[in-house]
């Protein structure tokens, strides 16, 4: 069984920045991409940004230039860097990965759509 468990969400002042992280574990044979996703009240869930393996990143064009998504594929995790926040940025933050996983040692290897259980990311004005 995996798991990611977010981290780093809070209150700030609009302007202000805050770091995100996600880590992952259980048993974990590789990652491939990592995603962070927001909802706002109201709202439908919207991707915020994504990174590969390799590292190749893609933003929101909300978020581009903003938000740095970043991974540490050593400690299984997924950080998210958020610069000059906004209202509009008030959401719960969640954190996808596709994990490549095995029920028990020798099984098959099969990969896994995991989300964690988000993070409050509140700016005020």
């Amino acid at each position: 069984q995996v798991q990611l468990v977010e981290s780093g969400g809070g209150l700030v002042q609009a302007g202000g920045s805050l770091r995100l992280s996600c880590a992952a574990s259980g048993r974990i044979l590789g990652i491939n991409g990592m995603d962070w996703y927001r909802q706002a009240p109201g709202k439908q869930r919207e991707m915020v940004a994504g990174i590969t393996r390799g590292a190749s990143t893609n933003y929101a064009d909300s978020m581009e230039g903003r938000f740095t998504i970043s991974r540490d594929n050593a400690k299984n995790t997924v950080y998210l860097q958020m610069n000059s926040l906004k209202p509009d940025d008030t959401a719960v933050y969640y954190c996808h990965a596709e994990i490549v996983t095995q029920m028990a040692p020798g099984l098959l290897s099969y990969t896994a759509s995991i989300w964690g259980q988000g993070t409050q990311v509140t700016v005020s004005s």
